[in-house]
């Protein structure tokens, strides 16, 4: 009898993994379809908005702070030598770029679903304001219609971004754009790492080291970036 129980019991053990086995498979197909509507949709949008500079930072920096009024004036000053400007959409950093760009030039805010902290800032242009289910999918637009990256203070999602950048580039997945790290005191530990374990290791090459550019005021970002187009065309990045 026991064995008979024990034989069942595994049956409808096998049986419920199978069924939810293909619940999952049949999920799984379907969110396809949703990640190439968030693709077409930004296509679409993103297509038409010219050349962009995208702005990244932490979403917890307040209007206060330092690097949020850096931010600001960084966006309006690329606005003033002919580009628009992209951020996540949300608060901080991302609030500061959309507004120093509002009412000058293009505000365009690519917006992630999160549990916590994240929801559209009142400064971008209507129209602009897309919404993404998928990191990928976000990162995918911020790569293709950015010409440049300013790369503000922030946390995990500031420096995903930074190295998805730095190693498209490096592979040669994409053509080299400007990137720019701004503020000195607060990247000089990662930028020691790179050097003394990274490059000490031969992780990377020492020619990575120049793909990128940290400076430690607006000025100095913009310039840059004009350095970089006044002797290179623009182009969509793939």
């Amino acid at each position: 009898m026991i064995d008979d129980n024990q034989d069942l019991d595994k049956k409808l053990h096998d049986s419920f993994r199978r069924k939810t086995w293909d619940e999952t498979i049949t999920k799984d197909s379907w969110m396809v379809f949703k990640v190439m509507s968030e693709f077409v949709d930004g296509y679409e949008k993103m297509g038409r908005i010219g050349p962009c500079v995208s702005i990244f930072g932490s979403a917890r920096l307040k209007e206060d702070d330092y690097f949020y009024k850096m931010a600001s004036e960084i966006a309006k000053k690329i606005t003033e030598i002919g580009f628009g400007v992209i951020t996540g959409g949300g608060p901080g950093i991302m609030e500061a770029g959309n507004r120093g760009a509002f009412g000058h030039g293009s505000s365009i805010g690519l917006n992630i679903e999160l549990p916590f902290e994240q929801h559209f800032n009142p400064y971008i242009d209507k129209g602009y304001n897309l919404d993404f289910d998928y990191f990928f999918v976000r990162k995918v637009m911020f790569v293709k219609y950015s010409q440049g990256f300013i790369v503000m203070p922030g946390g995990f999602g500031t420096l995903d971004e930074l190295m998805e950048a730095l190693t498209l580039i490096q592979t040669k997945k994409i053509g080299r754009f400007p990137i720019v790290l701004v503020g000195s005191d607060f990247w000089s530990g990662l930028l020691d790492w790179f050097k003394n374990t990274l490059l000490e290791n031969k992780l990377i090459n020492e020619e990575d080291l120049l793909l990128f550019r940290v400076v430690d005021t607006a000025d100095e970002a913009v310039a840059h970036i004009k350095a970089f187009y006044d002797k290179y065309s623009v182009n969509v990045n793939f």
